[in-house]
């Protein structure tokens, strides 16, 4: 029974972790191709036209807005991360403003390697987009 136990709980706690693990994990994001993200980028969120905007050119450390239009959506969030490299926590909930676009003031975190490779990822009702871009 002393052996029993902690063999138990070590168990019990290799498996929260690895449910933990494959419960956060990010659905397969399907890209948005877009030249300009100041002059704002289209895509399809299911069957509707959708558009995802930047306010100015971002820089780390330096807010930006943030604007998306995707009719009937109730809920988006974005994430920036970069490929390849943690970016931490940097998970921005976008609010609907009066014209029923979603919009958030953003700010980039700092890549100490001085890489300019960005990917926004936008949640948007469950369904996951991912756009690159480029910082200055």
């Amino acid at each position: 029974m002393r052996v029993l136990m902690p063999l138990l709980l070590a168990a019990a706690l290799v498996a929260i972790a690895v449910a933990g693990y494959w419960l956060k994990r990010p659905g397969e994001a399907v890209a948005i191709d877009c030249a300009d993200p100041l002059a704002g980028c289209a895509f399809n969120h299911r069957g509707a036209s959708a558009s995802v905007r930047f306010s100015s050119q971002p820089a780390p450390l330096e807010a930006f807005g943030l604007r998306v239009t995707a009719p009937g959506a109730r809920k988006i969030s974005a994430e920036f991360q970069m490929l390849g490299m943690d970016m931490g926590f940097n998970r921005y909930d976008l609010r609907p403003d009066a014209s029923g676009a979603f919009t958030s003031n953003v700010t980039l975190p700092v890549c100490v390697s001085g890489r300019h490779d960005w990917r926004l990822f936008l949640d948007v009702d469950g369904a996951r987009y991912a756009l690159p871009f480029r910082t200055q």
